[in-house]
Parts: C-alpha cells; structure tokens; sequence
C-alpha cells in the first residue's frame, strides 16, 4: 500500500506554511514550535514531500518551502527516519525530478543531494544510474532537472564519486557530460561542463583518461552565444591550466588569443573568470615565454578592466563625500582574527623577520567591496605579471599612464592610480626615475575633490612607503605624512581607513625617522578617536599600535604618554570582556606596553588583572564544554547555530597582551605575577587542544621566565614535560614558541637543567636537521640547543656530530645579539668537551665564528683557543691544506681577527 495523507493532516501542514512566509515575528515562533512538535512524528515528513511533488494546486514558494524544510530535517534527523519514510523521499524525488517548474526542480535537487550527502550515497545505489538515465529523455525538463541535482552531487561529493568505495561511477559520467557538450539547449550545456569542472583539480582519474576529448570539446564551445557556457569554458581553461599545463601548451597561441577576447566579454561573470587565467598563468614557469609576444595586447586590456564599474560606484556611494557621521552597520564589519605571537630573532640588516608559517595578508585597496570583481582581479593580475615581467612591463604601460593620471574624467584618472599601485612591487627598479615627478602628483591627489579618488591616493603611496622613506625626509616624507595625517582626519569614512591603513604601512617602513614628528602625529590620531565611527576605530588601534612598534623607546616621554593613555584606556573600561572590540584595543596596548616599558606602569595594574580575568572566563567556560553532558554542550550540539563553542580567541589575545607586558615591565611585572593565579592558568593554556592557544602559552612563558623566573621555577618539573611534547614541527609556530621558551629557561636553570636534557634534546636535533623546516624555526632551535649545551655541556657535547653542520648554518646570519652570545659559548663548552664532534665540519664552525661582528672578549678568546688548537693538533701543512678550501672573505676574516 502507497503512503496516503490524511486530509486533516495535510491542511495542518499546509496552514503551518503559510503562517511560516509570515513577517510577524511571534507568528514565526509559534511555527518554530509547532515544527519541533511534529518533528517528533516520523511521517510529518512524508507529508512535507507530498506537498512538494504532488500537490500541484498549491503555489510554487509554498511547495518550494516545504521541500526546504524537509531537507532541513534530513540534515539534522535523517539516521532517525523509519526505512518506509526514507524510501518514499527518495522514491518521490526521482519521480518528480522533470517537475515543469525550475524552482521546484531546484528544490528537489538540493534535497536528493542533502541525502546523498548524508553518507548515502553507498545505500542509494540507483541513485546515480538512474539520474544519469534520466538524461536520456526526451523531455527538456527531466532532463535538465536531472543534471541539476548531479552538479550538486558533483560539487558536493567530487572525492567520493572517484572512489572505490562506489565502484568508480565517474567511468560512465564523465563520457556520459561530454556527449550533452553538444547538447542544443544552453542550460544543459552549461550544466555539462560545470559537472565536468568539479574534477578538474582533484584530477580525477576517469577525467584524466578523458582529457583530450575534454579539451576538444571546450575549444568547439569557445565562441558560445550563451554567457554561462562561456563562463564555464573559461574555468574549465583556468583549472586545467594548474593541472595539466602539459595538454594546454600545444594550444596555447590560440587559448590566449581566446582569453584576451573573453577578458573584454560585454557579461562581466565571462570577464572575470577570464581574468583569472593571467592570474594563474603568472605562477607558472612558462608564464614569460607565452605571454612575452602577447604584453602588447594584454596590458591595455587589464588596465582598461581596473576602472570602476557603474554599479561599484553606486555600491560605493561613490558620489557621497562626507559621510562620517552616519553610524556603520554592523554587517559591514569584517571579523578580525588575532595572529597569535611568534618569537623570531633580529637579522642582519633589518629587524627581526615574520615567522615564514604566517601569511602576510596584503589588503587590497578596496576591501568593502569585499566581493571579488572584475577591477579586483584586473589589478591582481596586473600586480602579479609586474612581478614576473619585471621593468619590461614599463614600456607597454608608461604611454598609458600619463593619459590616465591626468585625465579629466576622475573614473579614469583613479584607475590611473590603481595601476600605479599595483606594479609598485613588480616594477620598482624601473620607476625610481619617475618617482620624483610622480610622488609630489599623487600627494596633490591627496587633495582631490573625490573621496575615492583620496582613497586609492593612499593606498597607491603606500605602496611606494620604501622609497619615500629612503630619500631626505624633507624631500618627500614630510609632505606625504602631512598630508595623509589630514586625509586620517578627512570627512569621508573610506578615506579615513585608507590614509589610517596606508600610515601605519609608511610608519612600519619610516620607523625611528618619525621620532622628530611624534608630537604631530599623536595630536592626529588621538584627534582621530572622538571623530571616528566603529569600523575606522579598529584601524586606528592598528595604527597606533603600529606607532609604538616603529618608534619603540622613544614613546616613552610624558607629554606623548600624557596625550595618547587616556583616551586609549577610556576606551578600554567601556568595552565589556565579551566584546570583540578588545581584539584589537589589546593588541594596540600589547604594543604600547612593550614600547612603554616602565612609562607604562601606572596603568599595568588594571590592564594585567583583566587580561587574567579573561583567561580564566574563557577556560572555565570552556572546562563546562568538556564534559559531553553538561548543558551548554548539549544545548550547542542540538542548536549549534544558537549557541557559538566558547570562544578561545579572547584568551589568546590576552595572553598576548601579558607577554607585551612582561617584555615592557621587565622585573616590575613580578609583584603582579604574585598576586595573581596565572602559573596555575598557565599550565592549562599550555595543554589546550587548540594549537594557537599553546603557542601564545609559550611566547608568555619564555617572557615570564625572562622577567620573573621566581614565579616560573617552582612549575617547571610540571612545565618541561609539556614542552617537550610540543616540539613538534607540524604545527611549526607552537613548536617555534615552545623551543624558544625551553632557551629561555636553561639559561635561569643553569646546571639544574640537567635532568630535563633528555626530554628536548633529541626532539630538537631531529628538527635541526629535518629538510624545508623555516628559517625562524631552525635558527629558535639551533639556539636553544647551543643554550642546554652552555648550562650542561656533558650532556649535550655526545650528540655534536648529529647537529654541528646544520647549526653553524642556521645561525650564521643573525646579527650580534645576547641570544646568539649564550648560544656559541653552548657550542665552544661543548666542543672542550667533544671535540672529536666538530673535526668533520669544521669549516662550517669556522665560517660561523666568522659571521661576529663584535664578539665579546671572553667570547672572542673562545673562539681563538679553538681555532687555534685544531691549527695545532692538524700542523701547519695540513691547516694550510685546509684553509685552502675556505672562500676569499672567510680567509681574510679569520686571519685578520683571529690571526690563523
């Protein structure tokens, strides 16, 4: 017997649709409950499919609706559906799938691919048989019905379908989509290839083996009339160009002449997928040689692509000049996600580098439209090309150029700047000479009578920071920060941010040049804080921030504390602890404290205690989410989208804040360590199962062990344990931080390091010499183990053949620094006592002595007694011999310093 519905049943079902497009809200909550009740009744859902595929006499929405509500129930419930239930869904999807409206074909698909996703694909075996038979009819709509739900099923489980857990279907469906390529209908063409194009990058095999018909296929579509076809075609092209470059290059004259066209398309969507394909043929090798002919025509054409849009402008309110006293929306807000610490060391010629793990996330010029478009991608692939091409990109740009920066028409004059910005990296060498006439015009744009014209102004000198930077700063650096810290206080709220990003990148570039102007600039951004909404506030914590990195010491004066505190602290008691807001507040005073240093002491107290308040919220309520039945837990697992998993971000930013303040207050921070519980706090945070929570634990404990060891002695038979499980390069800054910290502590233990040698010592060599470990990692490490082996050289010296070479290597281009000092006397004890460790590498030890500038003395004696004892163990014809091997400056060097 069919399932039948009951009458009375059905017009419940149905009354409860309607009331559900109602726009009362109290409305919407009684039908919130009553669809909680019903749930509690297996077959409410046979009711919700029958009035999606049979009951043709009610509107499209509400058959669309109660098919939406239905896969809503198969994605929370469906392991609880009867086998009788589940069967007569699936059964009645197949069935309607050719349903003569599209907006209900759509339904049906979205809900066939819900179940499918929900692992069933393995127990629905006439599944993809059926629907790949369904496209066989004769009927327009079962056709096209049928390849919608497979493209979700593609893009929904493209690994599984090239698998061997359902028997490889893609063997049949991928010949099967390349046949509909010639199909006569543009939507079903369109859906053939979309198919086809989820298993480009996973390179599936059945695709693979299908590839040159593929290819052909493409190319007999190129000149489609239909502009989904065309977009899908030059996806297709873009995907294969990451995965099979090898098929594309025979073709590529023509693929490229093909793109250069599609990159003009009259449809945007064509435009910018095209777009794309500079993009990625920029990072392969054989970028310069495929495009070198084709620059003259490209260039014109990405250029003319980086003029905003009609609708950007209006998006933009392009033509709204001052708009900074209207609140911003909240939407509007990107979240902001906090970059926990990581430790590196100071380099020659230049302060300490980023950790190369973390990505530098350059920001565009234009973020609010925070959507990927065509002038985006345009300028993208322009900055990109610049930087393969180099200056030989200049002479197809420069005659361009000049018409647009001084074109009338101020869309065409900003687009202008745009491509200025944008081959500021690529194309640096081969500017220099223009810079001094191009500067002082883009500071005049400073002033231009439109914001976005203001706007791009600052992003696009930005862009040329290290150059200003490096002329007289009375030549450029004077005029350009003056005038940008007018722009900070402009009227129009997208030029605030783009003057505020664009300061803090100069003031990242200019550093202690800044120092004579300080007063000047507080006066501005202190300014700055009455006047500016919510969003440009966060950025103007960034800049200040950014300030107090650049200028360090030099902050601490009275008058510059005495203007920039209060109003940062004010801000800072009326942010409540569950506000995000703090994010970057105490990321801005991390920096301050640590430029601050005792200046900021009579405001520690209070930042201190509420960073530990915030620790110790966020892992209580995290310790109640452990336990699977505690409430919150179980309310989060039902209704996840009500209810957010405490969120942890708040304790690693704190955590950070306290290591800004350990480092600013040095030893000053003890008496507040005393008073408070963060040791014990500490040992939690350092065993949490989220990496970026233990690796902000390490940055602070190395820090604390540094200003106040007292507190930190006590904890570490309980520490180094935990430390020593963590030295585990996959996740490489948690290892980073942990290995530093371990530094840091040897040298406050002393000899009482000995019996916690065994738990590192053998993780540490083991990543001293793993291959494509980062350079910060390695030279952590390197230090680390000079560091046990100068307060316990017995210990260690037995293992000196293992790590000796990768050691002198990683640590020869740091600069003279205290870490470097401990580190080397560590390697010179070590070889007193070994040094039968060093004999095959000692070129490497050598080139390494080599790297000190000013070593100290007793430092400097090392070094000669070594040096001088292997000259005297090998003789003088065997030194002679051996030096031989040693590079010219080496030579000199050691001769001149060390007299062997």
């Amino acid at each position: 017997m069919e399932w039948q519905p009951d009458e009375q049943g059905l017009q419940q079902v149905l009354q409860l649709l309607k009331d559900s497009q109602s726009p009362n809200t109290a409305t919407q909550r009684a039908v919130q409950q009553k669809l909680e009740q019903l749930n509690q009744f297996p077959d409410f859902n046979n009711y919700l499919i029958f009035v999606l595929t049979r009951l043709k006499s009610e509107d499209e929405p509400t058959r669309s609706l109660s098919g939406l509500i239905l896969k809503n129930n198969v994605k929370a419930h469906y392991q609880n559906f009867p086998p009788a239930v589940a069967d007569f869904i699936k059964q009645e999807c197949l069935s309607n799938i050719g349903d003569p409206s599209p907006l209900i074909r759509a339904t049906i698909g979205i809900l066939i691919t819900t179940i499918a996703s929900k692992g069933e694909l393995q127990t629905w075996p006439e599944l993809l048989p059926q629907l790949c038979n369904l496209l066989n009819s004769e009927d327009y709509n079962t056709c096209e019905g049928s390849f919608g739900a497979l493209q979700k099923i593609c893009e929904d489980s493209s690994e599984l379908l090239d698998s061997d857990a359902l028997n490889r279907p893609l063997n049949i469906m991928i010949p099967k989509f390349l046949q509909f390529f010639k199909h006569c209908s543009p939507k079903i063409r369109s859906h053939a290839i979309a198919c086809v194009n989820q298993f480009i990058i996973g390179r599936a095999q059945a695709l693979m083996d299908n590839i040159d018909t593929f290819i052909e296929s493409l190319f007999a579509l190129a000149a489609d009339e239909d502009s989904e076809v065309r977009k899908n075609v030059c996806r297709a092209l873009v995907m294969l160009l990451e995965v099979r470059i090898d098929r594309l290059i025979p073709h590529m004259h023509s693929i490229v002449q093909y793109m250069l066209q599609r990159t003009q398309d009259p449809d945007e969507n064509v435009a910018l997928e095209a777009c794309e394909f500079w993009l990625t043929l920029a990072e392969q090798p054989i970028c310069k040689e495929v495009l070198s002919g084709h620059l003259v025509q490209l260039i014109p054409i990405l250029v003319n692509g980086m003029k905003y849009s009609e609708i950007d402008i209006i998006l933009l309110k392009g033509d709204v000049e001052e708009d900074e006293a209207i609140p911003d929306s909240e939407q509007d807000i990107k979240p902001r996600f906090h970059k926990s610490r990581t430790v590196t060391l100071q380099h020659e010629g230049g302060e300490g580098e980023e950790g190369e793990d973390i990505d530098e996330d350059d920001d565009d010029d234009d973020d609010t439209l925070s959507d990927w478009n065509l002038r985006k991608c345009s300028a993208a692939a322009l900055d990109v090309l610049a930087n393969v091409f180099r200056d030989e990109l200049l002479p197809h740009l420069l005659p361009l150029l000049k018409d647009l920066l001084f074109h009338p028409d101020w869309v065409v004059k900003e687009s202008g700047i745009l491509v200025l910005g944008a081959i500021a990296e690529g194309c640096v060498q081969g500017m220099v000479p223009y810079l001094p006439e191009l500067i002082p015009h883009l500071i005049q744009c400073l002033c231009d009578k439109k914001a976005l014209v203001r706007s791009i102004a600052c992003w696009t000198l930005s862009r040329y920071a290290h150059w200003v930077v490096s002329q007289p700063p009375d030549a450029y650096l004077k005029p350009l920060m003056t005038e940008l810290l007018k722009r900070i206080l402009d009227g129009n709220k997208r030029v605030q941010e783009a003057a505020c990003s664009a300061f803090a990148t100069l003031e990242e570039e200019a550093c202690t040049e800044l120092v004579p102007y300080l007063g000047f600039i507080l006066d501005t951004l202190v300014f700055a804080f009455g006047k500016y909404q919510h969003k440009n506030l966060l950025i103007l914590y960034d800049a200040i921030g950014t300030l107090a990195d650049s200028v360090g010491h030099h902050l601490n004066q009275p008058e510059y504390i005495q203007k920039l505190m209060p109003p940062l602290i004010q801000k800072w008691n009326e942010l409540k602890d569950e506000d995000k807001d703090l994010f970057p507040l105490l990321e801005c005073l991390s920096s301050v404290a640590t430029a601050l240093q005792s200046g900021f002491l009579p405001y520690c107290e209070p930042v201190y205690q509420r960073c530990v308040t915030l620790v110790q919220k966020t892992l209580a309520q995290a310790m109640v989410s452990v336990y699977p039945l505690s409430l919150l837990w179980k309310m989060y697992n039902q209704h996840p989208e009500q209810y957010e998993a405490p969120d942890k971000d708040f304790m690693i930013v704190a955590l950070d804040l306290l290591s800004g303040l350990a480092e600013g207050l040095g030893g000053h921070v003890e008496q507040l360590v005393a008073r408070s519980n963060i040791m014990t706090l500490l040992f939690q945070c350092m065993q949490d199962t989220m990496p970026e929570v233990r690796q902000s634990s390490f940055a602070l404990l190395g820090d604390l062990t540094k200003a106040c060891f007292l507190h930190v002695k006590p904890c570490i038979a309980e520490f180094m344990p935990i430390l020593g499980l963590n030295l585990n390069p996959e996740f490489i800054s948690v290892c980073n931080n942990a290995t530093w910290a371990i530094g840091e502590i040897s040298i406050q233990m002393g000899v009482e390091m000995e019996p916690y040698v065994g738990l590192v010592l053998n993780h540490l060599v083991e990543i001293i010499n793993r291959p494509n470990t980062p350079k910060t990692l390695l030279e952590n490490t390197a230090i680390t183990i000079g560091r046990l082996g100068y307060v316990c050289p017995q210990e260690v010296a037995p293992m000196l053949p293992q790590f000796i070479r990768p050691w002198c290597q990683s640590l020869r281009n740091i600069r003279d620094n205290e870490e470097k000092d401990s580190a080397f006397r560590g390697i010179c004890l070590m070889i007193g006592v070994n040094p039968g460790g060093v004999v095959q590498d000692f070129i490497f030890f050598c080139d390494a002595v080599a790297s000190w500038m000013n070593p100290k003395e007793d430092l400097r004696d090392m070094f000669y007694k070594i040096l001088h004892g292997f000259k005297d163990q090998v003789g003088e014809e065997n030194w002679q011999q051996f030096s031989e091997q040693f590079p010219p400056q080496l030579k000199e060097r050691l001769s001149a310093c060390y007299g062997v």
